[in-house]
């Protein structure tokens, strides 16, 4: 994968900001250059403006507690925004899923 490379990478939203971005099921998003959390953020937040803020933060771009982001079984809530995403998921294979944790006792 290089800069210049474009993909089509699908991200699976929790319910609330499917509604919120006015979606059904997956969304595909367009990325330009490698695939990673914060360029595919980047491009969904430019997609859908409604999001910002709503995954990351407006200023310190870290990801609101309570969710996490998860693809091809396995948590990359903790890698850093700028590692590259699995193959499958640059390629479209398999969806980045944006995940809303559940708290509670």
């Amino acid at each position: 994968m290089t800069a210049g490379d474009t993909h089509t990478v699908q991200v699976a939203l929790p319910y609330h900001l499917r509604t919120l971005a006015r979606v059904e099921g997956d969304v595909a998003i367009e990325i330009a250059g490698p695939v990673t959390v914060r360029s595919v953020l980047d491009a969904l937040e430019a997609r859908y403006p409604m999001l910002m803020g709503t995954i990351r933060d407006h200023v310190t771009q870290q990801r609101r507690p309570f969710l996490r982001f998860f693809a091809c079984g396995e948590d990359l809530t903790h890698d850093p925004p700028d590692a590259p995403l699995p193959e499958a998921v640059a390629q479209g294979k398999e969806p980045l899923m944006v995940v809303g944790a559940i708290a509670g006792g």
